[in-house]
């Protein structure tokens, strides 16, 4: 695709034709997100997307990323119409792992994480065995200082680790473990949603999640998952886990070494270890995060902005920020874990 390819209708502008949109594969900002701009205001982003979808999805499997921008977006309600425009199945946010408010239906504040603090590249869900294909994020409030949203190609990530790196985690895949603890994680309440201990069993039950009530208030889990899975549409191998993301080295330092030096290992908030509970080393995660950062992009938000993230093929975080920032986000595309159907409960009641 050129870099600039008219892909919508055209209009007289001033005695010659312009097109309303551009595709900017490689814009200053880009390859990763590529670019699709408004020439003109006013554009509807939605019905845009409507005559244009597969050019969308074209882009997004490419790039792993498109920066939506100069378009007639303006708060939750435009964003929404826009999503329902990009997918017939816009999801709700389950299993959490960060608190959100959802504003209106299938739209969420991005995260209420201090603003102080920087989010690690993840993809959204991926300790998961139903991960949204998609998340999708409208600034609806610029930020003040900083809060861009750095992107890295899960492809190219996975193609920086050493093959013996990819092997060992590919055999063992990744553990999961989580404590639920009142005023130090988020409760178990809020991440599934719910008050009753046999809903979450039941949840947990289905999504191969090992539970272990501690005392009255806390919640201990266990998963094993894949460190590489395959998308599903371009069959693309990926680097797509929590494993650098949910260790406790990733918090910052001073946070870290506090709950370290406060909690016993098996009751940290959130850590990760080779899926047969063996450590992952040192010089694995410097690895890991060598490999994120030589991948990393990012760009400075306007206000309007709408990114879509292909959250298989590319990962994404958050940088510090100084408020005022709202960022808006959405989720779409439901994905299945191949294990899931090898743990169907048959008519018998025993697991296949």
């Amino acid at each position: 695709m050129s870099e600039q390819t008219p892909v919508a209708p055209v209009i007289p502008r001033r005695g010659r034709e312009r097109s309303l949109v551009d595709v900017r594969p490689d814009w200053p900002g880009g390859p990763l997100p590529a670019l699709v701009l408004a020439n003109v205001p006013d554009v509807d982003l939605a019905a845009w997307l409507a005559g244009n979808r597969s050019t969308v999805d074209e882009l997004a499997r490419r790039a792993g990323a498109v920066l939506f921008r100069g378009f007639a977006v303006d708060g939750a309600a435009d964003f929404r119409t826009v999503m329902a425009a990009l997918s017939d199945d816009v999801l709700s946010y389950g299993e959490r792992s960060s608190p959100r408010s959802e504003v209106t239906e299938g739209v969420y504040t991005s995260t209420e994480h201090p603003a102080d603090q920087p989010i690690v590249l993840h993809n959204e869900q991926s300790y998961t065995v139903n991960w949204p294909l998609r998340i999708v994020f409208h600034c609806e409030t610029e930020p003040a200082a900083g809060g861009r949203t750095p992107l890295a190609d899960s492809r190219r990530v996975l193609a920086r680790l050493r093959p013996e790196t990819v092997a060992g985690f590919e055999r063992r895949g990744v553990l999961y473990r989580r404590n639920y603890l009142p005023g130090i994680s988020l409760p178990w309440q809020t991440a599934f949603q719910t008050d009753d201990r046999a809903e979450v069993e039941a949840y947990c039950a289905r999504a191969l999640i090992d539970v272990e009530w501690v005392g009255e208030q806390q919640l201990r889990t266990r998963q094993v998952r894949p460190a590489v899975r395959e998308h599903p549409v371009t069959g693309e191998r990926t680097w797509f886990n929590h494993a650098l993301f949910f260790h406790v080295t990733s918090l910052p330092a001073e946070v870290s070494a506090g709950l370290r030096a406060s909690l016993a290992e098996e009751d940290l908030p959130y850590q990760t270890a080779y899926g047969d509970g063996t450590p992952i080393g040192d010089d694995v995660l410097a690895e890991l995060r060598a490999a994120y950062a030589a991948e990393t992009r990012s760009f400075a938000w306007r206000r309007g902005d709408v990114l879509l993230v292909e959250n298989m093929l590319a990962a994404h975080a958050r940088e510090p920020f100084t408020p005022p920032r709202r960022i808006l986000t959405a989720m779409s595309d439901p994905v299945a874990a191949p294990e899931l159907a090898a743990a169907t409960v048959t008519s018998t009641g025993v697991r296949s």
